[in-house]
Parts: C-alpha cells; sequence; structure tokens
C-alpha cells in the first residue's frame, strides 16, 4: 500500500475509536452531554400548541415579537433544566401559534406549570365585598392591571439576618407610575398577590396579602416565600415577559392561558416504539449482509465494514451535536444506510464491468469508484435538494416530524458519501494492495465470464 492510503487508514481507524468511545455506552456523559436526546414519540412527555392573540401590537412587527416569545418561553423552561425541550413559532396565514414538546413530562398541569406561562404576578385589591380584584392604575389615559410584567429583569432572592427570605424587585417606568398610584390609596389596606388565577401562599400555607406600609414607586419586596420558591419564582421572572396573550380562540373569544391543542405520550409508548424500531433496524441489517455477502462476497464484506463504521459515525453526531431522535428519524436513519448501500452497489457493478474486461484488480477497483462517482454524487445531490425543501417546509408548517426524517436524512446521506467512496476505498485497497485476496471469484466474477466478454 502506497503511505497515503496508510495514513488514510489510520485516519478512519482513530475516528471509528473515538466514535465508539463516545457512544458507548449511549447514555454516557460525554463532553456535558448525556446519551442520545429522543424526541416526544420515542421517549413520551407532553405536547401543547398555544394560540397567541397579537390583535394588539403594532402591524408589520408580529414577527419579531413571536420570535421574542419563543426566546421568553425557551429560557424558562432551561431555567427549570429541562432538557431536549423543543419551542417553535408555527405561522398559518395572520394566526400565529406557539408549539411547545417537553420530553419526559406526562402531566400536563405541571408541563403547563414548568412552561411557565402563568408565571405573572398579578397584584390585587380587596373590593367592598371582601373579593379580591385587580389592582388597576391609569398611565396615558389607560387603565392598566399591576403585574410583574412591569418587572425588570433583576428580581433576585435573599435572606436577612434572622434567615427571612425576600423576593426583591424594581419596576420600570409604566410599572412605577402604576405602583405609586395603588400604593398610595391602599395605605393601611391589604394587596394579595397572584400567580396565574391562584393567590400566592407562603410556607405556612397562608396567601401572601402585605398590608401596605408606605408609597412603593421604584423598588419592592415579597416575603413570605421559602427561599426556594423565591429563587425559583426569580429565574422564571428574570427570564423574560411574553408580549402577547397565549391560550385559544373559541367563537371569536379569546381563551388566555387555554391551549388550543394538548396531548400526552406515555413512556411506555415511546419505550416500545424503540424496541420495535430496533427489532425492525436489526431485521434489515441481517437481510442486507446477507444479500451483499453472497451477491458481492469480498467486495461486499468491505461494504458491511464500512457499513458498521457508518452507523458508529452517524450516531456518534447524533449524540455529540446533538440532534434530538424521534420516530421519523429512524426512517431516515433506516433510509440513508440504504442509500449508502446502494453506492457501494454502483461501485461494486462497475468494478465487476472492470474485471470482465480483462482489467488488473487494482486497476478495475480505481476506475469502478471513478466511473461509478457522478451517479452517485448526482442522486446524492437531488437526495440533498429535497430533504433541505422538507426541512423548510416542515419549519413553516410546523410539521416537526417531516423535519426531523429529512434532517436525519440529510445527515446520513452526507456522511454515506464519505464511508462508500474514501473508507471502501481504502479497504479494498489494502486488501489488493497487500495481496491478501486475488482470486477474482470472491470479488464475484468467474473465469468464464471474463474469457466471454474480450472475444
Amino acid at each position: 500500500m502506497r503511505k497515503g492510503n496508510v495514513y488514510l487508514l489510520i485516519f478512519i481507524l482513530a475516528l471509528f475509536g473515538f466514535a465508539l468511545w463516545s457512544i458507548v455506552p449511549l447514555d454516557r456523559n460525554i463532553f456535558g452531554r448525556e446519551g442520545l436526546r429522543l424526541g416526544l414519540d420515542l421517549k413520551g412527555g407532553t405536547y401543547l400548541v398555544y394560540q397567541a392573540d397579537v390583535g394588539d401590537i403594532e402591524p408589520g412587527t408580529e414577527d419579531e415579537i413571536m420570535d421574542g416569545v419563543q426566546g421568553v418561553i425557551g429560557r424558562r423552561i432551561d431555567a427549570l433544566g429541562i432538557t431536549e425541550s423543543i419551542v417553535q413559532v408555527q405561522k398559518r396565514e395572520e394566526e400565529y401559534n406557539i408549539v411547545i414538546q417537553l420530553p419526559g413530562i406526562t402531566d400536563i398541569e405541571k408541563a403547563k406549570e414548568m412552561v411557565g406561562l402563568f408565571t405573572v404576578l398579578e397584584f390585587r385589591e380587596q373590593d367592598a365585598g371582601g373579593n379580591w380584584t385587580a389592582a388597576q392604575g391609569t398611565v396615558n389615559g389607560e387603565a392598566l392591571t399591576l403585574t410583574s410584567r412591569y418587572f425588570k429583569d433583576n428580581t433576585y432572592a435573599t435572606v436577612d439576618s434572622y434567615g427571612k427570605a425576600y423576593l426583591i424587585f424594581e419596576w420600570n417606568e409604566t410599572g412605577a407610575q402604576l405602583s405609586k398610584q395603588i400604593t398610595t390609596r391602599l395605605i393601611g389596606k391589604q394587596m394579595a398577590i397572584y400567580l396565574g388565577d391562584e393567590p400566592l401562599k407562603g410556607e405556612d400555607g397562608r396567601i401572601i396579602a402585605p398590608v401596605v406600609q408606605s408609597v412603593i414607586e421604584d423598588k419592592g419586596q415579597i416575603e413570605g416565600l421559602s427561599l426556594v420558591d423565591a429563587q425559583e419564582l426569580s429565574r422564571l421572572l428574570n427570564a423574560g415577559r411574553i408580549d402577547v396573550p397565549l391560550g385559544r380562540w373559541a367563537d371569536k373569544v379569546f381563551e388566555p392561558s387555554v391551549p388550543l391543542y394538548e396531548r400526552t405520550v406515555d413512556a411506555t409508548l415511546g419505550q416500545d416504539s424503540i424496541q420495535k424500531s430496533i427489532v425492525a433496524a436489526v431485521i434489515g441489517i441481517v437481510l442486507l449482509v446477507i444479500f451483499m455477502l453472497v451477491y458481492y462476497r469480498l467486495p461486499g464484506l468491505v461494504a458491511c465494514l464500512s457499513l458498521g463504521i457508518y452507523g458508529v459515525l452517524l450516531l456518534a453526531i447524533f449524540k455529540l451535536v446533538p440532534i434530538t431522535l424521534t420516530l421519523p428519524g429512524v426512517a431516515g436513519f433506516v433510509v440513508s444506510l440504504g442509500m449508502a448501500v446502494d453506492a457501494n452497489v454502483l461501485i461494486f457493478e462497475r468494478m465487476k464491468e472492470e474485471l470482465r474486461e480483462g482489467r488488473s484488480l487494482a486497476a478495475a477497483v480505481e476506475a469502478g469508484f471513478n466511473r461509478a462517482w457522478p451517479a452517485i454524487r448526482d442522486s446524492n445531490i437531488t437526495t440533498f435538494i429535497a430533504c433541505i425543501i422538507l426541512i423548510w417546509l416542515g419549519g413553516e408548517l410546523g410539521a416537526l416530524m417531516v423535519r426531523g426524517f429529512a434532517l436525519t436524512l440529510l445527515i446520513g446521506v452526507a456522511l454515506s458519501m464519505f464511508t462508500a467512496i474514501t473508507v471502501t476505498r481504502t479497504f479494498l485497497r489494502l486488501f489488493i494492495g497487500s495481496r491478501t485476496v486475488t482470486n477474482l471469484t470472491a470479488y464475484g466474477v468467474t473465469p468464464r465470464q471474463i474469457v466471454r466478454n474480450t472475444k
């Protein structure tokens, strides 16, 4: 073998060794990431869709506002340590939806709470009948309710010398005006704090409704929470505010905080999908190996070794990037595996034609790869184009499963070009250069065929 081929072989083996080390076992923590990222259909979890009420925002700014909402929800989820989540904006004509996937969270109500759509503190006062109603003031002639939407993103939790926890917050300009008006008229009276539709409660289980002692204009504090609750609430509030109401439209009436669609996938169902996918993949791979060995013999064995390296490298990419693997993604992986074999088939058939014409093994291998390359290149380019279109359409239409299939197929086909052209050729050069196997029968060609085709 030439030195260049030896170096290439060393590179391939080193790359394979690193990829194998990174994925075995599949739940091993490598570079700060744990195991393969599994999607909702494989791991189980919650799927939520909310409609956005964009009627009150300035026309032309909808896309920018919705991108901000997407980022806020994503940060709130990240602040709680939820991994592998997906938050996506879905646009259909003039309607905007937020699609949220939370793998591993199968409790719908817990999922809603974790998303933080209801993490808006509302300050309320008592009316004449003793009922808690929204505390309101007027800014620029508009009646507004005092909520944590007017907090600056710098709230924090602290404790005093007696171990008592406080949530410290600061108002923005609008909040300061509202707070001054409301606390001025409520001196000596209680002001309750609600989280969504539920009153905020302290460690003793009682509603947090402190008596207003003085006018609060710039800064304030909430006491009565445990330190853990105060810290968690601070993280969620600092993740940002959602600038448009999220909920659903029903009979032309907007219902805030109510999802348009919600679904849970049981973890058992996801595990069953994984098992069936593994069984299907194993059956397909076994049949593939048998066919390649019987029909192409030694080149078929080389192709199987190349496909083994391909599979390990692809799993390493999925794990280290990381890429969320869904059931359609598994299908994309299997299809890309078949296309990798297809490239080898084209190469081997061209190589056999060259051998039948009387060329030497080395010349037949080089000619087979060179003449098969244009067909492999063109077919894979058309596949890339189709995958890119599917990824784009999947993002525009919110078809995440289509997008997952296309993304996995795109990566798989790109990697298959490397293994088919580089890995397979290097291994064949190794066998031929070392003269380990020189009998043409091992390459699928009999001496009779050579004689018949050279007359």
